[in-house]
């Protein structure tokens, strides 16, 4: 008797959880399809745009020969702006036939700003193109891969980014829940890693959903994590710094007089302070100082250093390897979040991490819609339909 109040206890949390998990993948895992589907694509977004515009984004590379000075490839995009362009921040080649890409925002004449993106020859300092990302006056991005990336994090519309954050949490009990709803008893992994042969295609939907699930839920807790820390990264900054206060929760920076010492002197400043790695981005001054940051050789991640814009003075740097445990943990989320942190592995497993989210939602959905008829075709007639038939005369 007591055996079969236990089994039957057992059974109700069962259920339980799984309703838990069936509730908060059909509302969240719709987004995660999304979210996914886009951020998959996105892992590749460098490429992409190569292919896509490939007379903006390559060069021909000079033999021997090192990049323009860096003021020179800045006043070659500002050339190609509109008057009142100001400098954001830059991308730098990701390789020898790769441009600079300039982000620059321009303030529109009826309010809001005019997003604009300027791609210019390293080697000798000469524009290949301008882009207009977004007007003031654009609903969307007019370019395809801005827009994916405003799909991606926000579901393009002011506030998503906090719609998506909310919904990865979800995701992120419903995981785990998934997780333990699988794991198999004793000597039963082999079935419960595998399809089953000669199933029908309801089991089969069902092993597809459990696989793909068991197979990349590491990758998705890591991402969902990261993606939680980009969208809200005030709160989770706090909720780091509960376990391992950071540095600093933001950039101590000392103000200073003066006109800036300009973009080349800056980056000299940081190859000094770094001196193996690869400079990806710089960003103009702001709030008193430089920022930029560094790709570490092997995979160490990135290091990023502000520099005092009047003094050339290091301020602060961060990177993956030095600093507390909570500042190496808040480094760590962007290379992970994109794949960049293990390479091309890296980068494919968040890629394919990313499509198996709508397969996951998919053959979730269907599991679900099969169990429902299932039920419904169990009650009587008069609980299928609760609602009387109204005969029209």
């Amino acid at each position: 008797m007591r055996y079969a109040i236990s089994n039957r206890g057992r059974a109700e949390r069962r259920k339980m959880w799984l309703n838990l998990h069936g509730c908060l993948g059909l509302t969240a895992g719709a987004v995660l399809a999304l979210v996914g589907l886009t951020g998959g694509v996105l892992v590749f977004w460098q490429e992409l745009d190569e292919g896509l515009n490939p007379g903006l984004r390559r060069v021909e590379a000079t033999p021997g020969g090192g990049f323009a000075p860096l003021e020179r490839i800045q006043a070659a995009a500002e050339r190609a702006l509109p008057e009142g362009a100001v400098f954001g921040f830059a991308y730098y080649p990701r390789h020898e036939r790769a441009t600079f890409q300039l982000f620059y925002d321009r303030p529109a004449a009826a309010g809001g700003v005019d997003h604009y993106r300027v791609f210019v020859d390293p080697y000798t300092a000469r524009t290949t193109g301008t882009r207009l990302v977004q007007a003031a006056t654009d609903p969307f991005p007019r370019s395809f891969l801005p827009f994916l990336f405003q799909l991606h994090y926000a579901l393009l519309f002011r506030g998503g980014a906090v719609v998506v954050a909310v919904f990865a949490i979800c995701l992120l009990v419903a995981v785990p829940v998934g997780l333990w709803l699988w794991w198999p008893s004793a000597g039963k992994w082999r079935p419960a890693l595998t399809f089953k042969r000669g199933a029908g295609p309801e089991r089969r939907n069902f092993d597809l959903h459990k696989l793909a699930g068991v197979y990349t839920a590491i990758p998705l807790v890591v991402v969902l994590v990261s993606g939680v820390s980009m969208n809200l990264p005030g709160y989770f900054r706090m909720l780091v710094a509960c376990f391992s206060p950071p540095v600093a929760l933001e950039p101590s920076l000392a103000r200073s007089d003066g006109p800036p010492i300009g973009w080349g002197r800056a980056a000299a400043i940081f190859d000094a302070d770094a001196p193996t790695g690869r400079l990806i981005w710089i960003q103009a001054p702001e709030d008193g100082a430089y920022q930029a940051c560094k790709r570490l050789d092997g995979w160490q991640g990135y290091r990023c250093v502000w520099v005092d814009s009047a003094t050339g003075v290091v301020l602060k740097r961060v990177d993956a390897v030095e600093g507390s445990a909570g500042d190496r943990f808040l480094q760590w989320q962007w290379p992970l979040h994109s794949g960049q942190a293990f390479g091309w592995p890296g980068r494919i497993l968040v890629g394919l991490t990313g499509l198996a989210c709508p397969v996951l939602y998919v053959t979730g959905f269907a599991h679900w819609r099969r169990k429902r008829h299932a039920i419904r075709r169990k009650l009587p007639v008069s609980q299928r339909f609760p609602f009387p038939k109204h005969r029209t005369h």
